[in-house]
């Protein structure tokens, strides 16, 4: 167009251009020991409109010590923030609606009165706590233990703590507060403290018994029950943004911060797994199933744990059965570190380790590598690979190995839960990590005989359709949950299950003969 025309188009362009159209969104902020994932849910659609992930290298973990982790909690707040600017940049960050965070697990953050971190955190994988959790379950009572925190405190946060209260005493006496890592990123948010019934349970300060926090461990550790943040629901208003987070980040003050769970009960809500008898799976840095019982349950060796589910009430009780397997995806990490030298990306190594036969001709790696497993009874055994032929093995023997001792850690956990109740004939999971393997979906599926069903969704964009559910602004579960999409279903391969059983029953063998040692 020419003239007045041209003109007026160009003005309608122009305010085009500078018009906001308002999308209801909320933010899912996913903080892992190796990235920080923040997520933006379109509520109307539920479609993931915006993400990002940092740093671009795995963030570091400092162990001074061998067994111990630790992780500064102002790094995981700096590329939390880093996220939301990132975002902020596409996407007006005054539509949000909500806030939800998950978090990894059983982590220490200790504040000092005026809210600042006094020591790094202790994160989930760190080993030193161990002793004292062992200690306690005796002191405690092992039958009183079981019977209302249905686990022994173990390495858990309470055990965390009081390591601090015994080995940094001056710097325990300092101490106003604890909490879990999602906690803190909700105080930084919000400047309120505060915690879920789920997160209590995490800490093993909650009794299962008595439906309320667990004084009984705190009492036993000399902590006092002032350093306890109050507790509410994971689905659910539990704070606000304040005026701060308005400033640095554009996000109303006022804004709810309305779901906060664990990582993996997190996982489980994230694939709608709320209902007893479902089972979640996940293969981050760490190996999960987490399946969901109606009625509490303790395993008497603590090697797999029950937690309060995201979706828990009095009245409708659910908690979360959890099986850990630390040494999992670090595996894979460390394997095409060393080994594939980081050469090829993951989908080319695993599909280099599809050249192998199933089995490996014989050859096994035991993934336990990264600190104490509670499913060994929290024993350290570290990683071991046995039966190379140097004629006969390559690289592709090696990388499929690597996921095959995977796979038969989940099958010997998955086992144990069976004996509690459980029985995994269907398990969902996220599309993610390991599960991103056809090889190690393959092999999971025909090891342990249930049907794999993997979801178009992840940690973060769980928490932000958990933020907009706690908010209201999904008014059922069902609505909620209208958008999941499921994209593949993978059954057990019949070709390779007598090989792959023959393979089980070596690679079980090699670990009773290690624990013993």
């Amino acid at each position: 167009p020419e003239g007045e025309d041209a003109a007026g188009l160009s003005e309608q362009l122009a305010i085009l251009k500078n018009t906001h159209i308002s999308m209801k969104t909320t933010l899912g902020i996913d903080i892992g020991s190796s990235s920080v994932k923040v997520s933006l849910l379109d509520v109307e659609t539920g479609r993931c409109v915006a993400s990002s992930t940092n740093p671009s290298q795995e963030m570091p973990i400092d162990a001074l010590r061998s067994g111990w982790a630790e992780q500064d909690p102002e790094m995981w707040w700096r590329y939390a923030t880093e996220g939301i600017r990132q975002i902020a940049a596409q996407y007006p960050m005054s539509d949000v609606r909500a806030i939800g965070i998950t978090y990894q697990m059983h982590g220490l953050v200790c504040l000092d009165k005026a809210g600042r971190p006094l020591r790094k955190a202790i994160i989930w994988c760190d080993s030193r706590a161990v002793e004292i959790g062992a200690e306690a379950l005796e002191g405690i009572g092992r039958d009183y233990c079981l019977s209302h925190a249905l686990n022994s405190p173990g390495n858990f946060t309470a055990s965390k703590l009081a390591w601090v209260k015994r080995n940094e005493p001056k710097l325990f006496g300092r101490i106003d507060r604890f909490m879990l890592p999602g906690d803190y990123i909700a105080y930084r948010l919000s400047g309120e403290i505060g915690t879920t019934e789920s997160g209590l349970s995490e800490q093993i300060l909650w009794d299962f018994k008595e439906e309320r926090r667990a004084d009984f461990v705190a009492d036993y550790y000399g902590i006092p029950r002032t350093m306890i943040p109050d507790a509410g629901l994971s689905i659910g208003i539990g704070a606000r943004t304040d005026q701060a987070t308005e400033a640095a980040l554009g996000i109303p003050a006022g804004t709810p911060i309305s779901y906060r769970a664990g990582d993996q009960p997190n996982n489980a809500f994230s694939l709608n797994v709320m209902e007893a008898g479902e089972i979640a799976a996940t293969g981050g840095t760490s190996g999960v199933v987490y399946g969901v019982v109606d009625t509490p349950k303790a395993d008497p060796k603590s090697r797999v744990n029950t937690f309060v589910h995201v979706n828990h009430t009095a009245a409708n009780p659910r908690y979360g059965i959890l099986l850990c397997i630390n040494g999992t995806g670090i595996l894979n990490s460390w394997v095409r570190r060393h080994i594939a030298q980081e050469k090829i990306g993951y989908a080319e190594m695993n599909a280099l380790a599809e050249q192998a036969p199933a089995g490996c001709d014989g050859l096994l790696m035991l993934p336990f590598g990264n600190g104490a497993e509670r499913m060994l009874e929290n024993r350290c055994t570290g990683t071991a690979i046995e039966g190379i032929d140097l004629n006969r093995h390559t690289t592709a023997h090696l990388l499929r190995a690597a996921q095959e001792g995977i796979a038969c850690s989940f099958r010997y956990g998955i086992d144990i839960m069976r004996s509690l109740g459980l029985r995994p004939d269907v398990i969902r999971a996220g599309r993610a990590n390991l599960f991103l393997s056809p090889l190690f979906r393959r092999t999971l599926a025909t090891l342990t005989g249930a049907r794999i069903e993997l979801f178009d969704t992840d940690g973060a964009l769980g928490a932000a359709r958990g933020a907009a559910l706690g908010a209201g602004l999904y008014r059922s579960r069902d609505e909620a949950f209208a958008s999941l999409r499921k994209l593949e279903v993978i059954e057990p391969e019949a070709a390779d299950r007598d090989a792959l059983e023959a393979a089980y029953e070596r690679w079980k063998k090699a670990l009773e003969e290690h624990l013993q040692r």
